[in-house]
């Protein structure tokens, strides 16, 4: 079983911030896999499916970003899993708008999400798929973080969530992440 987390805030006032984006992808995951999220007893909407016959959970998180890995390591308990079947979806301020990146493990790199998750898991060897959304020049972080793409921002994303999404069916369908980071970083 593999578990595909999709950082985000709940709400609608969130629904298409920078912030949401691995919520977004997570979202087109479920639809190319046709399976509907359901809310769980776990803090965290989930969608389950199946992939070349290996279950697939599709989880986004509704405890808000910063608290993600409260969701995060119950689900990794209950369904005993390991860091290794666990792939997190999540914005990055320091890559450009639109660009995906790959990471095998590693530390927060200063993501309040990623730094809850890796509290509740205790081990930072899970897979990332990170979506830039760039640096805001001359705006505070959070205001950036918390609004909208811009008009010119919305197709560089509307491409990623379709690589992204790409990368990770080919992770599920058994493609060695190695091989996955050198095609798409």
């Amino acid at each position: 079983m593999k578990m595909i987390v999709g950082l985000g805030n709940i709400g609608p006032k969130y629904a298409q911030t920078r912030h949401n984006v691995g919520f977004m992808i997570v979202d087109q995951l479920a639809e190319q896999l046709a399976v509907p999220f359901k809310t769980s007893k776990f803090e965290a909407e989930v969608a389950t499916g199946f992939v070349n016959g290996e279950k697939v959970l599709l989880v986004k998180p509704s405890t808000y970003m910063n608290d993600s890995g409260r969701a995060v390591g119950p689900l990794m308990t209950y369904y005993q899993l390991v860091a290794s079947d666990l792939l997190v979806v999540h914005d990055d301020l320091d890559l450009p708008v639109g660009k995906v990146r790959l990471k095998q493990k590693g530390s927060a790199g200063g993501h309040n999400g990623i730094k809850s998750i890796l509290s509740h898991v205790g081990d930072p060897t899970f897979k990332r798929v990170k979506v830039g959304i760039e640096h805001p020049q001359k705006m505070s972080v959070v205001d950036y973080v918390l609004g909208k793409f811009t008009p010119t921002q919305q197709p560089l994303v509307a491409d990623a969530k379709i690589t992204a999404a790409a990368a990770i069916e080919a992770w599920l369908a058994g493609t060695d992440f190695a091989t996955l980071m050198n095609q798409y970083n």
